[in-house]
């Protein structure tokens, strides 16, 4: 049996747009490896750096306290929805405004990963990502709810139509304590079931976002 490792993760560069209208992050030196080889025996020397950037940058985890004071940060989301979770990948490339009936039969889906595939992260760091991205139908949402997985991510912009302030898939399944992952990439690499999937966001209190690290594992 083979194994392959598909990150599913864009990667973090200073400067970069993630949503529209949100800062770039910032990464600097704090500890230069010149100025600390001047304090280490010769020829060591290490590197500290800077991060400054807003939560929602990147691909990342939405806890249920990003729309719920009362639901759990990044620190408080268990472990169970994260590590290791069997996945199903719903091809949805068809589809801008993803309805109930483009999410086929997602029975046995409970406790899994329903990961959406739009095939828009195409358009990642271009002016076309921010425009016409698909997004989950309120109806849709409502299916997901029944199913009850552990997450749902999306390789697009915003798992919610922007244009529509109700924001009811943030709503609706960060109420009922479904982390949602935002721009992943990488999914067109994954199969349709099979893959397992691990998204750990560090563990910061009073944070309802932050960025992740999505790496899927495939055997065959």
């Amino acid at each position: 049996m083979t194994r392959r490792l598909v990150d599913l993760s864009h990667p973090i560069v200073a400067g970069m747009t993630t949503y529209p209208g949100l800062p770039g992050p910032e990464i600097e030196t704090y500890v230069s490896r010149a100025d600390s080889a001047e304090r280490l025996a010769p020829g060591v020397s290490f590197h500290i750096g800077r991060l400054c950037m807003v939560a929602n940058t990147g691909t990342y985890m939405d806890a249920p306290f990003h729309f719920h004071e009362s639901g759990a940060d990044t620190a408080g989301l268990p472990l169970d929805r994260l590590v290791d979770l069997p996945t199903v990948v719903v091809d949805v490339r068809s589809d801008v405004a993803i309805g109930a009936r483009a999410l086929g039969d997602l029975t046995g889906a409970r406790g899994v990963a329903v990961l959406l595939h739009t095939g828009w992260s195409r358009h990642w760091g271009t002016g076309a990502y921010a425009e016409g991205s698909p997004h989950l139908t309120r109806d849709a949402v409502d299916v997901l709810l029944g199913v009850g997985p552990a997450l749902v991510g999306i390789d697009a912009l915003n798992i919610d139509d922007v244009a529509d302030l109700s924001r009811p898939a943030h709503h609706g399944l960060l109420g009922a304590g479904i982390p949602i992952l935002e721009h992943l990439t990488g999914l067109d690499a994954l199969p349709p079931t099979g893959a397992r999937l691990t998204a750990v966001p560090p563990p910061v209190v009073g944070m309802g976002t932050m960025p992740v690290r999505a790496v899927a594992v495939v055997d065959s």
